[in-house]
């Protein structure tokens, strides 16, 4: 994904509250430049764990 907006926000904030009550978790791998800064200016990387690699994400 190259860009995300509130849509894309709200999305993830919708599937983490879902996947929390599950005992699942989520997890971002290598977010792109633009999508992570998106995600550190509203504060979800405080919510969702983000990765640099697919690896990361599934063994931390």
């Amino acid at each position: 994904m190259t860009f995300m907006d509130s849509t894309g926000i709200n999305i993830l904030i919708a599937a983490h509250r879902a996947l929390t009550q599950a005992v699942g978790w989520l997890r971002l791998a290598r977010p792109t430049g633009a999508v992570l800064r998106t995600l550190l200016l509203v504060g979800l990387d405080t919510v969702i764990d983000c990765h640099e690699t697919l690896h990361q994400a599934l063994t931390n």
